[in-house]
């Protein structure tokens, strides 16, 4: 057995680095285990030629496709929407896009706005300042005075629109649609010891530039030199619990598959949607037999991704191709609740570049757009830098049937059940994805596209994973309370995309890291009553 810790982390990714960092300075023993590696910047894809190769191997999002040692299998056979993650020091932050932005005020509010979902526990103004901290550790590049979101500064400014952005924002002057330069989490200009971007184009593969802000450049080097241990290649099988029904520590593997019991005062779950709740019905026991802090019965349940809707289009003048950042703008055009659009909420419009040289050719031979023979050549070169475009992220209402269960059979290289995702896309975000696409298309046509081509939904898009261990209240209604506390167990946090009420129609880590934060600052400023 190791020696006790005050505090367990488990994972490495976006909010578990930020939770670390913050309560180092409680100098109390942090540990942290995470199943993957500490990742090599200079062995990222970027650094090669063959860079749109390893994006479709080792370098995959879909961890059944990349299929390291550090990942595990996911059955998400029975979902139209598969999922993406990554397993090492990062987590997801290391393929993110690195497209940032916040929630709006009005997405904590959807009950009592819209009468869907659940209004959640906390509101905007709680987490602002937490949302500020964030936003200066990872460095956000920018600019003030977006009219869709409270005001807020920028540390840099706005990454360069380039062709693509300055041809597609023409075409929403002309519809007179909101369009705004995106937060990014990527340097404009040199930040932190930091290099500024370079137009690399590869955000997506690991950033060997270090311009993308991924958290095993900015918040774990800080949280370590402040005390916090990080262990890797520790994959946990369950977290356990003692006689009073608290968390006593985990249960773990090591790379050589040995397993090690290490005990803790307090467990703090930060290993995605997927990954938490399989660990928490991976802990069941007498006491907690379905499952731990499960009394609910919503651990699992709840799952939201982010429905996605993709449209291009193909321009006789030549854009970007895939240089620089791959997003440079977005459009909120559709963001609030228009009753008359056919469903309620909305969804956010992310401006992109274009494709590499072989997804270029690749993708054009699956959509019928380049042949063989002797045309080949030709329509190639109608293709490559000249296709731009958006994706529609759409927000996923909450349903308890969409959901995360163990598997029955399938198990990771331990032993260790797989989680399995059953999954529906909703009415409601179907007639969303359609509105998205239709608005998309005009966008598009007033920009001067010649041709259109679009997906809805993104098959492979379920990089966003939220809600099943929601936080609330009401105890029987959720899973942790409205500072991220298990309500069955009360050493147990969780700060990942998992206690997400709602899903929004953005992407989530800023708000991932901006509540990781608000939970740590919680849990020091309760500590002498942490437990009651």
């Amino acid at each position: 057995m190791k020696d006790p810790v005050d505090v367990l982390i488990i994972g490495a990714g976006a909010s578990s680095a930020a939770v670390a960092w913050s309560l180092a300075e409680t100098k109390m023993h942090i540990l942290c285990l995470e199943q993957g590696d500490w990742m090599k910047p200079s062995e990222y894809p970027s650094t090669a030629r063959d860079w749109e190769a390893r994006q479709l191997n080792d370098f995959h999002h879909s961890p059944n496709r990349r299929a390291r040692d550090t990942d595990y299998p996911i059955n998400d056979a029975d979902s139209p929407i598969k999922i993406a993650n990554f397993n090492g020091v990062g987590g997801g932050t290391v393929l993110y896009a690195g497209h940032f932005p916040r929630f709006h005020p009005s997405d904590f509010r959807v009950r009592t706005l819209d009468g869907v979902a659940d209004d959640w526990p906390i509101d905007h103004a709680t987490l602002e300042p937490f949302y500020a901290e964030n936003d200066r550790m990872m460095g956000v590049s920018g600019l003030a005075g977006d009219p869709a979101y409270p005001p807020h500064e920028p540390m840099m400014p706005p990454l360069p629109l380039g062709k693509a952005g300055a041809t597609l924002a023409r075409g929403l002057n002309k519809l007179g649609w909101h369009w705004w330069p995106s937060d990014s989490a990527i340097a404009s200009v040199d930040y932190e010891g930091r290099a500024k971007c370079i137009n690399l184009g590869h955000c997506t593969s690991g950033c060997a530039q270090g311009a993308k802000a991924s958290t095993d450049i900015t918040y774990w080097p800080a949280a370590i030199r402040a005390g916090v241990e990080l262990r890797t290649r520790c994959r946990v099988r369950e977290i356990t619990t003692n006689e009073h029904g608290m968390a006593s520590g985990v249960i773990y593997y090591d790379a050589n598959g040995i397993e090690h019991f290490q005990p803790a005062e307090v467990v703090i779950l930060a290993c995605n949607a997927i990954g938490t709740a399989r660990i928490l019905l991976n802990s069941a026991s007498a006491r907690f037999p379905n499952g731990l802090a499960n009394s609910s019965g919503l651990v699992g349940k709840n799952l939201m991704f982010h429905p996605y809707a993709r449209i291009v289009g193909y321009f006789d003048e030549t854009l970007d191709g895939y240089r620089g950042p791959g997003n440079c703008i977005w459009s909120q055009e559709f963001y609030e609740t228009d009753r008359s659009r056919g469903f309620v909420r909305g969804y956010t419009f992310e401006f992109s570049r274009g494709q590499g040289p072989v997804m270029a050719a690749v993708h054009g031979m699956q959509i019928g757009r380049l042949p063989w023979g002797t045309e080949h050549h030709r329509a190639y070169r109608r293709l490559f830098c000249h296709r731009t475009g958006m994706v529609a992220i759409c927000e996923d209402l909450p349903d308890e049937h969409n959901m995360v269960t163990l598997d029955p059979v399938l198990k990771d290289t331990n032993g260790i059940p797989a989680p399995k995702i059953t999954y529906r896309l909703s009415e409601n975000s179907r007639r969303m994805l359609d509105h998205a696409v239709a608005r998309a298309s005009e966008i598009l046509r007033a920009a001067g596209a010649q041709d259109l081509w679009s997906e809805a939904p993104i098959p492979d898009g379920g990089w966003h994973l939220m809600g099943t261990a929601r936080m609330g209240i009401d105890p029987a209604r959720s899973v942790v309370n409205e500072w991220g506390r298990g309500h069955d167990v009360k050493n147990l946090f969780i700060v990942d995309g998992s206690i997400f009420v709602t899903s929004a129609g953005v992407n989530p880590t800023r708000t991932i890291q901006a509540l990781a934060l608000y939970i740590a600052d919680n849990i020091k400023q309760r500590l002498a009553t942490l437990f009651d």
